[in-house]
């Protein structure tokens, strides 16, 4: 039996153990609904991440091949960045959708829907043409899915909870982990389909966890009728222009594919919207907390939200490269011994899954004796995490520099390591980051609001695209060890150096936005 193989088997023992035990760890704390939650975002998250294991390999290798190494890598990584980019920032209008007319339940189930569609033409495309056509529908139909699913599942977990329910950060980890579940499962199965057999399968392995995601959700919510139904329903059905307003917006919907398609391959396009929108939801959102806020507390509130916004986003620039750069850093020179390169990707959800409950634990036990850092200190401590970890990398890359020419290769325990820690810098920010958003934000808007907080994650991948297209400057006839020293630069300059800048600077700020969050934690 080969390693890849071993691997996906003892995976899949792993989580069916694993996921009964930890759920019945924690049934009798949580209501149910997490519960339905969790798995639904298991397989959501099956699919994405068994998709995203592979996808620069795939467009470099098969879609982009005639442009060398050099190039292939370039154009992959800026098609991957501006699909990320697009993928984060569809949820502004998903989240406002949702608090406007449909709900958190049938948004959901609309971006389900389309995500899964959106697999099954990646697949007919691997299978059959390798067209940029069907590549870019696809890619665009999983970016519109996934701008209604992610922020209302997410918002509508908080919605079985009071504003500042000790139990929040915790559920929201738990919750967390069913992410994390889906995303260690999807490169063992999907990345081993792909890479041992052909790329169409593993597309349509990840289409089919979309729809088991699906169902799980369909057949559970009915048990929460009071839950994520739309505010006025009968607004649904409200004719404009002689069109039920639903079906306007999901013709809409259906019009906006081929604009997402030309953003995703004219990036530098997408560049500048991102720009334009990112100054106008931020713009907002600042003028509306300082000038027409009501309640003071809540406009500081929603200030502290936007400087978290900041910081989140540096974090996701680094931490998105595993889908990137990273991904061929460990395809070109890492020592793989046998694993396919996109099983790597399941590193990090391997840390979470195994880290998680530690990390609640903590959590709660410090809350218990009035010790819990606040969000801030959090965030900081995932950003010096974040900075080990590269730092790590970089360690180990410069260790086999000398060599790399007669095929020396970074020994893996460095990626391992630093895995590591950018998972323990993740656990520190990103399940905290959902909890808290939820509680700053008025009740009115958190939908919108929680689509802006996935902005800061778009605006990340749109640099890191631009942080592989510099690793890849050397060019086709570049030497291994020039080519080398291009991922050291980047991750010393960027992992290491900015990154490290950042979390001094909001360690200094965190006293004055512990002041301003008004006692959310």
């Amino acid at each position: 039996m080969d390693t890849a193989l071993l691997l996906l088997i003892l995976g899949w023992a792993f989580v069916l153990i694993w996921v009964p035990l930890t759920v019945l760890s924690q049934r009798k704390m949580h209501p149910k609904a997490l519960f339905t939650l969790f798995f639904a975002e298991m397989w959501e998250r099956f699919s994405f991440y068994g998709m995203r294991a592979f996808l620069v390999l795939y467009i470099a290798k098969e879609i982009f091949s005639g442009l060398g190494d050099s190039g292939s890598m370039e154009r992959s990584v800026g098609i991957y960045g501006a699909f990320n980019a697009l993928l984060y920032a569809a949820p502004i209008i998903g989240g406002m959708l949702a608090d406007r007319l449909f709900g958190f339940r049938r948004a959901v189930i609309i971006g389900a829907i389309m995500m899964a569609a959106g697999q099954f033409i990646m697949a007919f495309n691997a299978a059959t043409s390798d067209t940029t056509f069907l590549l870019f529908i696809g890619l665009s139909v999983l970016a519109i899915g996934n701008g209604f699913f992610k922020p209302n599942i997410s918002s509508f977990l908080g919605t079985f909870y009071e504003q500042n329910d000790r139990r929040k950060d915790s559920a929201f980890t738990i919750f967390y982990m069913g992410i994390n579940v889906g995303a260690f499962l999807a490169p063992l199965t999907c990345g081993y389909l792909a890479e041992k057999y052909d790329y169409s399968w593993g597309f349509l392995a990840a289409g089919l966890g979309m729809l088991l995601g699906l169902i799980v959700f369909w057949r559970n919510m009915s048990k929460y009728e009071d839950k994520g139904n739309p505010p006025d329903p009968a607004a649904l059905n409200k004719p404009v222009f002689g069109i039920p307003q639903q079906w306007l917006v999901l013709i809409g919907v259906l019009i906006s594919i081929p604009l997402f398609s030309y953003l995703i391959d004219n990036e530098g396009v997408t560049s500048y919207i991102l720009i334009i929108a990112g100054i106008g939801v931020i713009g907002y959102i600042l003028i509306s907390s300082l000038f027409f806020t009501e309640d003071k507390q809540e406009g500081q509130r929603l200030v502290v939200f936007l400087f978290l916004f900041f910081f989140h986003m540096i974090f996701w620039t680094l931490f998105e490269q595993a889908g990137g750069s990273l991904n061929f850093l460990t395809d070109k020179y890492v020592e793989k011994h046998g694993i396919e390169t996109s099983m790597f990707q399941s590193l990090n959800a391997l840390f979470i899954i195994l880290l998680a409950p530690v990390f609640t634990w903590i959590w709660n036990s410090l809350n218990k004796k009035n010790l819990e850092p606040r969000t801030p200190i959090k965030f900081t401590w995932a950003l010096l995490q974040m900075a080990l970890g590269y730092f790590i990398i970089v360690a180990g890359a410069r260790s086999v520099l000398g060599d790399v020419n007669d095929g020396a290769l970074i020994p893996v325990v460095f990626l391992v390591f630093m895995y590591l820690f950018h998972t323990t810098g993740e656990l520190s920010l990103s399940p905290v980051g959902l909890s808290v958003v939820t509680k700053l934000s008025p009740a009115k808007t958190v939908g919108f609001v929680m689509g802006t907080w996935f902005l800061s994650i778009s605006f990340a991948h749109k640099i890191a695209g631009k942080l592989g297209q510099m690793i890849a400057a050397p060019g086709n006839d570049a030497p291994p060890a020039e080519a080398l020293s291009a991922y050291i630069d980047v991750y010393l300059t960027w992992g290491v150096y900015i990154t490290l800048g950042a979390a001094a600077l909001l360690f200094v700020l965190s006293p004055l936005l512990k002041k301003w969050m008004h006692g959310v934690n």
